[in-house]
């Protein structure tokens, strides 16, 4: 919405530089003339232009979702390693002050792309597991794959 109001702007912009400079009466043989015709009206034209019909975002709108949700992610399994990697959908939610809903969507797409178990406790709570997370501390004890056989 707002690219769709400063393109406007910028349009109008354009249009009453472009009729200031009809009405000077300015020849437009001259290299200055025609240089602050383009400063003045055809470069906020381009950008108003470009602004209304999206050109200016160049799909960032999708790569700033992108890095938003793998920066929850991220969060996310910081905190289940705090946790011992167990999590439920309010500490999500109220830690990362995500909100209402975001926090157990984030967790169901981990639990969709496998990063994340879901149990349920005799009360009826969600609690999201991730494996890797509940196990570090047995990182010291690891072994190669070669010695296993």
């Amino acid at each position: 919405m707002n690219s769709k109001i400063g393109g406007a702007v910028l349009l109008a912009v354009a249009a009453f530089m472009l009729l200031g400079f009809a009405r000077t009466g300015a020849s437009l043989s001259s290299a200055t003339a025609l240089a602050a015709l383009l400063i003045t009206v055809a470069l906020p034209a381009g950008f108003g232009v470009a602004l209304l019909r999206g050109g200016m975002r160049g799909g960032s709108s999708d790569r700033t979702r992108e890095l938003r949700r793998q920066t929850i992610d991220a969060e996310i399994l910081k905190l289940a390693m705090a946790q011992g990697g167990r999590l439920t959908e309010v500490e999500v939610a109220s830690t990362l002050a995500l909100p209402a809903g975001e926090g157990k969507a984030a967790l169901d797409a981990m639990v969709a792309r496998q990063a994340a178990d879901l149990e349920v406790t005799d009360s009826g709570v969600l609690v999201y597991t991730f494996h890797e997370a509940r196990h570090l501390a047995e990182k010291h004890e690891a072994r190669g794959l070669l010695d296993a056989r």
